[in-house]
């Protein structure tokens, strides 16, 4: 592989031999061979150690990432409006902890044997992926970006042996290489997010695919539609592409365990009525869902991203700076 990004949504799988690093020796990758060589350590480490330590880099990284935690402090406070400023603060402190806590978990997620990891996390809902998959159509695995997510993703190597997923090339080749790497062990396809053609012909040949459209999305699909009671610009496209391939909707999401033991993913049954012709009411219905498992532990789900950017004029940048 060149350092020129390739598709990754080929017809045939790639074995993560495939994506090699080899090629990127060069000085401006060396800050990204420290991820991987920390993400690599973190992998032979007991697992409650991983946890721990990562817990503790996601601290020690909060006074430095400064435009992440103003991205945090903004989405909680408006977000979780109840909470008084030291139950913020707190909560800002948790996000960190569970940032510092995924580069551990892209350790876990990508190399920890599949026995090993069937040991630490638990499923429930299985059967609703099964009988979805039995009908010979494809799945629509609705999910977000939990801290979790590597963790939340790999297991699938165990429950679907026809999965795929939606990808979103990263600006860095080898950072973006890593990833493709890391969930091949799972993903018989990896889709790029804008290529829509190969997305239906994988839905259309009984694939299960995990989707992630919390990211905001200016494109055609996309509405302005409450989050937490904030209007946020909202992909809708998952209406209109289950409508289209006949896909059942499957929600999927995960958590680590509040005290630190392992993860649950938890899958729903098939969303009744879903879709209708109404692709922003189908579209809240999923929100609806997502701020749901969101509160049962608000700090494992990114609120390091701008939620909340992209709204049309007459809506305030709740990321600028006071004046």
């Amino acid at each position: 592989m060149t350092e020129q990004r390739r598709s990754a949504a080929d017809d045939e799988t790639r074995p993560e031999t495939a994506y090699s690093l080899r090629p990127f020796w060069r000085p401006r990758y060396w800050p990204v061979w420290l991820v991987w060589a920390w993400i690599a350590v973190m992998a032979r480490l007991p697992f409650p150690w991983q946890i721990k330590i990562g817990k503790r880099l996601g601290r020690a990284l909060m006074p430095v990432l400064t435009r992440q935690r103003t991205a945090a402090e903004r989405n909680l406070a408006i977000c979780f409006p109840e909470l008084d400023a030291q139950q913020h603060r707190e909560l800002v402190t948790k996000q960190f902890e569970s940032y510092g806590a995924s580069l551990s978990e892209m350790g876990v997620g990508w190399h920890t044997p599949l026995d090993k990891l069937k040991e630490i996390v638990r499923v429930e809902g299985k059967e609703h992926l099964d009988a979805a998959m039995a009908d010979g159509k494809g799945v629509i695995l609705f999910t977000a970006h939990f801290t979790c997510l590597e963790v939340g993703v790999a297991i699938l190597e165990d429950l679907c042996r026809n999965c795929g997923c939606m990808y979103r090339p990263q600006r860095n080749a080898m950072f973006d290489t890593m990833i493709l790497r890391g969930r091949s062990r799972f993903a018989k396809r990896q889709i790029d997010k804008n290529d829509v053609r190969t997305l239906f012909r994988s839905l259309r040949s009984a694939m299960a695919i995990a989707y992630l459209p919390d990211h905001t999305y200016t494109g055609s699909h996309s509405e302005l539609l409450p989050f937490f009671g904030e209007p946020a610009v909202t992909n809708t496209a998952t209406s209109k592409i289950a409508r289209l391939s006949g896909a059942k909707v499957l929600p999927y999401f995960f958590r680590r365990n509040a005290d630190d033991s392992g993860y649950r993913v938890d899958i729903g049954p098939p969303l009744d009525g879903f879709p209708t012709e109404d692709a922003a009411a189908d579209t809240s219905r999923l929100v609806r869902l997502l701020e749901d498992y969101i509160r049962l532990a608000p700090e494992q789900y990114l609120w390091t991203y701008r939620k909340f950017k992209g709204r049309p004029a007459g809506y305030p940048d709740v990321y600028a700076p006071p004046a």
